[in-house]
């Protein structure tokens, strides 16, 4: 009955001895959604999307380094500015990959496979109109967009054509974000891991072609990326068109608003989430364009590429850990819940001092790699990251209750954490803490906002806890 279904990958056949291959099996043995989750095992069943989301954060800054060395320092500033506007389309994709998620691993913990399936279709379907959309909505506005964020002269002819680049691949862009989390609903978490290698891979290697060796600048950062988008979008379609031995395919689809407008709220907090920071990147943007000039874009830009790979590792585990929160609650399974969210917190707080102090004291020699032509700014990025670094030490308990409250099919809850994490307190630091602290204040906004939204992050679990049991609560005789 097992041979039916191996869970075996990788086997060398040379591996002849049979305690080898039992040891193997155990080794190698498939995570589900099911499992009681050690320590061990959930990192394991975590450490895929971790590196999915470090992977694609690495070739960003890759795509990054290549701008910054290798084409006019105009360049570098027009992607800067520009991309955070064309990440709040993107973030489409992360609200109906986290939306549809929760619906779905909840709808598999309840035992109804077939069901599952079609929501997982029609939330594919719909991202991929949607992304169309979009693209053909905002492709002729993108100049009075970028002249709106302070562009000019060489920057906003960079900035147009980057973002206009971008906007064709848009509809990728958005599956492969939806793909991430569902990836790991499917018990696949490693395949999507590959398929983000491949493509950053090939992110990496146009970048090459196209700005080094065809001296293409903002244009040849775009290619590369956009050809990359469609790898990482369109790959998991064929995927999921063909016959596999993950938990999901696609199916025919009926078409469900209730459900289409279930996934929308639910992954309303990752959608206002990732729209709230380009905001704010873009006010950050402007508030440092007013009080140092272009190189303070330069130095954010800078600190932003660190700061993706480092809350990469954040994002990650909430993506592989939602799955799991989902199907038990799904299931009813309160001792799993309160077991995964205890072992989660544990795990947060060693991340979260270990990559704290990696960023303090690597901060001189990541910046060197962007910046090590010009001592002002090199010195000016270098205070700024490790002021804006403490940040570490708080983010990933507001990202994990966001996501926690997502699972649980909350969208109400995660978004007020989202919304107030990413957008209240950030906008109220940018603009109240330079007034005392000059520059130094605008790196401190983000620590101190964070900061504030773990409060709100305690006050949202002391509240909820009744309701859903995640912390089991001692009673007194």
């Amino acid at each position: 009955m097992f041979a039916a279904r191996p869970y075996l990958t990788g086997i060398s056949p040379f591996c002849d001895d049979r305690g080898d291959l039992l040891r193997l099996v155990f080794v190698f043995m498939k995570i589900k959604l099911s499992d009681n989750f050690t320590y061990g095992k959930l990192l394991r069943f975590c450490t895929g999307p971790v590196l999915m989301m470090i992977f694609t954060s690495v070739y960003s800054v890759v795509d990054g380094i290549f701008v910054s060395n290798f084409a006019r320092d105009e360049a570098f500033v027009a992607i800067n500015l520009i991309f955070p506007v064309l990440m709040i389309m993107g973030a489409f994709g992360f609200m109906f990959g986290a939306g549809g998620t929760a619906i779905v691993s909840k709808t598999l913990g309840e035992g109804n496979k077939k069901l599952a399936n079609r929501y997982f279709t029609l939330v594919v379907l719909v991202t991929e109109i949607c992304g169309i959309v979009l693209a053909a909505a905002f492709f002729f506005v993108m100049r009075p967009i970028a002249e709106l964020i302070g562009a000019k002269g060489a920057v906003l002819e960079d900035a147009v054509i980057y973002s206009q680049i971008i906007l064709c691949a848009m509809p990728f862009f958005m599956l492969q974000n939806l793909f991430q989390s569902f990836f790991i609903t499917a018990e696949k978490p490693k395949l999507g891991f590959a398929f983000t290698v491949a493509s950053g891979v090939t992110n990496i290697v146009f970048d090459a072609v196209f700005i080094v060796g065809c001296k293409m600048g903002a244009v040849g950062a775009a290619l590369g990326t956009a050809l990359a988008q469609v790898v990482g979008g369109f790959a998991p379609i064929v995927y999921f068109s063909c016959k596999n031995n993950s938990l999901l395919r696609f199916v025919r689809p009926t078409w469900n608003g209730k459900v289409i407008l279930k996934a929308c709220v639910n992954g309303s907090s990752e959608l206002l989430g990732n729209i709230a920071m380009s905001v704010v990147s873009i006010i950050y943007n402007w508030q440092l364009m007013r009080t140092v000039g272009d190189d303070g874009v330069a130095a954010f830009g800078v600190i932003m590429y660190v700061q993706f790979v480092f809350v990469a590792v954040f994002i990650g585990y909430c993506l592989g850990s939602a799955p799991i929160v989902g199907y038990n609650f799904g299931a009813q399974n309160k001792i799993e819940l309160q077991n995964v969210f205890k072992k989660s917190m544990i795990i947060l707080t060693v991340i979260g001092l270990t990559m704290t102090a990696s960023a303090e004291a690597l901060a001189k020699v990541v910046a060197m790699i962007f910046v090590n032509d010009r001592p002002d700014l090199l010195l000016m990025t270098t205070r700024g990251m490790r002021l804006y670094s403490v940040c570490y030490l708080f983010c990933g308990y507001c990202m994990f209750c966001s996501s926690f409250f997502t699972a649980l099919n909350n969208g109400l809850v995660s978004a007020m954490v989202s919304f107030g994490r990413t957008l209240v307190f950030q906008l109220l630091c940018i603009f109240i803490l330079p007034l005392v602290f000059g520059l130094d204040g605008i790196w401190l906004a983000t620590p101190v906002a964070e900061f504030l939204a773990l409060a709100l992050c305690a006050i949202m679990f002391a509240v909820n806890n009744k309701r859903y049991g995640y912390v089991a609560i001692k009673r007194k005789l």
